[in-house]
């Protein structure tokens, strides 16, 4: 899909401002509420906006700590990987997860509460995937930068 400037003005007003009213967001692009509705659906249909989300303070939440994990796997064959996928899927600590080129297999971004509840997503979950070689933890002291908007690519 090709994007225009009205698509990508659309976009990154609804990154900010996921809950902006379709006449306010039409009045900011200068287009009238029918056609920029059309273009949101259009945008929905084709994939470029994959849905809205609340966004959420993790530490009021009660879950302060974020645990970058690397995770390497005794055999790279597509099997191995597609099983770790399916279990890491199912496992809510985990935020973000990502297939990586280099020395680990896999690098996931876990959340928890304290230290002794990281320790037990480690012992009751996550040790007990099927095929890990190796699992290396790395915690980190305080967020500098947390986008939710991505940058215009041109």
């Amino acid at each position: 899909m090709k994007l225009d400037a009205l698509d990508r003005k659309i976009v990154a007003i609804l990154q900010q401002e996921g809950r902006i009213r379709t006449i306010d967001l039409a009045e900011r692009i200068g287009l009238s509420p029918t056609p920029c509705a059309r273009r949101i659906v259009r945008l929905e249909e084709e994939g470029v906006i994959t849905g809205y989300t609340a966004t959420v303070d993790q530490d009021k939440m009660g879950l302060p700590i974020s645990i970058f994990v690397s995770v390497e796997l005794e055999n790279q064959g597509a099997e191995a990987l597609q099983r770790f996928e399916k279990e890491v899927v199912s496992f809510e600590e985990v935020m973000e997860c990502f297939i990586m080129t280099g020395s680990q297999d896999f690098l996931m971004r876990v959340v928890a509460a304290d230290l002794a509840s990281y320790e037990q997503f480690l012992q009751e979950k996550l040790t007990r995937v099927p095929g890990i070689r190796m699992i290396r933890s790395r915690f980190a002291l305080r967020r500098i930068v947390k986008r939710n908007r991505l940058p215009d690519p041109r």
